[in-house]
C-alpha cells in the first residue's frame, strides 16, 4: 500500500509546493483536487492544483515530470460535484467535468480518478437510480474507453439544510452499491471507501470492505467522532454535524488496527489517502501542514515506507 493525503486541504498552494510538503513529510503519493478554476460552492471543494480544461500531452508530460521531480505520485485525480443534480446546469456540468478529469487521467498514465455519484435530494432512492442508469452508463462506457478506473466515494453529502432528507450523494450504503454495481457491471466501476462514513451512519464499517473487496480502488483515512451526549439530545434524523465532527486518523472511532487487518486481508495494495476536514486544525496553512505530518506518523505504524532501493 502506499500513503497519501488529499490536496484539497492545501488550496492555497501550487502543485509543485503541494508536491514538495508531500515528500517532506514522506508520503508517498497524493490524491490531486481537478475542480473547475472558480468559486467554491461548499468546504474543501473548488481547489483545482491540476487544471484539467484543454489538457494537452505537454501538460501531462509537465506534471508527470513534477511528480518525477519530488519523487510523490498520483493516487488518483479527484473531483466531487453531483452530476444527479435537480438542476440541470449544474448535473450537465458535472459529467462534462468528470468526462475532462478521466481524460486527463488516462493521459497521466494514472488511470484512476474518484468522485461522487451526486443525487437529487429532493426524489427516492428509485427515482434516482433511474437517473443513475441514465447519466452514468455514458460516463463509464466513456471511462472503459479510456481504461480509467473510477472509484465512488461513499459519503453521503448530507450536512447543511440544503442536502435535506436525502443528501447529495446516492452511493452511501452497500445495498445501494449492488444495485449500482448489477446496473453497470464494469471493471472499471467501483468504491473509493471512507471508513468514517459508516460509523457516524451507524453501520459496519469493516463489512463492505469484505463484501466489496474487488470493487475497492481506492481508500480515504478519514476518522470520525460520534458524540453520544448530543445524539443522544438530537436523535439520528437531525443534521449529522449535530452529533458528529471528522477527526484525524486515530483522534475518533475507528479502530484502525482492525481497519487494516481487514483491508490487508482482502489483498488491496493500492492507495490509502488522509482526507484532512479535522476543524481542529484548519484555522492556519500550519496547522493544516501539522496535521498532515500527525496523520502521517500515526498511520506509518499500519503503512510502513518502502526502503529505497
Amino acid at each position: 500500500m502506499q500513503l497519501g493525503f488529499v490536496t484539497a486541504i492545501l488550496p492555497e498552494l501550487s502543485f509543485d509546493e503541494v508536491l514538495k510538503t508531500a515528500a517532506g513529510i514522506g508520503y508517498d503519493c497524493v490524491e490531486v483536487m481537478c475542480w473547475p478554476v472558480g468559486k467554491a460552492t461548499r468546504r474543501y471543494a473548488g481547489v483545482t492544483h491540476i487544471d484539467v480544461t484543454d489538457f494537452s500531452e505537454q501538460d501531462a508530460a509537465a506534471v508527470n515530470q513534477l511528480t518525477a521531480d519530488h519523487g510523490v505520485a498520483i493516487s488518483a485525480l479527484g473531483y466531487y460535484p453531483n452530476p444527479l443534480s435537480p438542476d440541470a446546469d449544474e448535473a450537465a456540468a458535472a459529467v462534462d467535468q468528470i468526462k475532462r478529469v478521466i481524460a486527463a487521467s488516462a493521459m497521466l498514465g494514472i488511470n484512476r480518478m474518484n468522485t461522487f455519484i451526486g443525487r437529487d435530494w429532493t426524489r427516492s432512492v428509485a427515482d434516482n437510480m433511474k437517473l443513475f442508469e441514465q447519466t452514468w452508463q455514458p460516463i463509464i462506457a466513456f471511462a472503459e474507453q479510456h481504461q480509467v478506473f473510477v472509484g465512488i466515494e461513499n459519503c453521503p453529502m448530507l450536512f447543511g439544510p440544503d442536502e435535506w432528507p436525502g443528501g447529495k450523494n446516492l452511493a452511501h450504503s452497500p445495498a445501494i452499491w449492488r444495485n449500482m454495481f448489477e446496473v453497470i457491471p464494469s471493471d472499471y466501476f467501483g468504491l473509493n471507501y471512507d471508513p468514517s462514513h459508516p460509523v457516524w451512519l451507524q453501520m459496519d464499517y469493516l463489512k463492505p470492505m469484505r463484501d466489496f473487496s474487488e470493487k475497492l480502488f481506492h481508500v480515504h483515512a478519514k476518522d470520525v467522532r460520534v458524540d453520544q451526549h448530543l445524539l443522544d439530545e438530537v436523535g439520528i434524523l437531525a443534521h449529522p454535524n449535530d452529533y458528529h465532527s471528522p477527526k484525524l486518523p486515530g483522534m475518533g472511532d475507528v479502530d484502525w488496527g482492525a481497519f487494516f487487518s481487514v483491508l490487508t486481508d482482502t489483498g488491496y495494495s493500492g492507495p490509502v489517502c488522509v482526507e484532512v476536514e479535522d476543524r481542529a486544525y484548519e484555522d492556519t496553512l500550519e496547522n493544516r501542514k501539522r496535521a498532515l505530518q500527525q496523520s502521517h506518523t500515526y498511520l506509518r505504524n499500519f503503512i510502513p515506507a518502502t526502503p529505497p532501493a
